[in-house]
């Protein structure tokens, strides 16, 4: 397993040692579960960003047909504005 060493302030690394007391765990495990955490909903997001940016897609029509005042369209010259 590859190892990262990571810098913090004082006041981190005393925080750090708090918390990790507090919830009877090492400096190491609780660091490496908050990371694997952010990792988890990073993934999340990502995957549920790309989940609707193709319902959106294969639905575009039918939004442009609900709401037909929200649509984008050209400005025409020769219309008033």
């Amino acid at each position: 397993m590859s190892a990262l060493n990571v810098e913090f302030s004082d006041r981190e690394l005393e925080d750090l040692r708090q918390i990790a007391k507090e919830r009877g765990t090492t400096m190491k495990a609780l660091v490496r579960e908050a990371t694997v955490a952010d990792i988890a909903r990073h993934r999340a997001l990502q995957e549920g960003a790309e989940v609707f940016r193709r319902f959106f897609a294969d639905n575009a029509q039918a939004f442009a047909d609900a709401f037909p005042d929200d649509e984008h369209r050209p400005h025409d010259p020769g219309q008033a504005a």
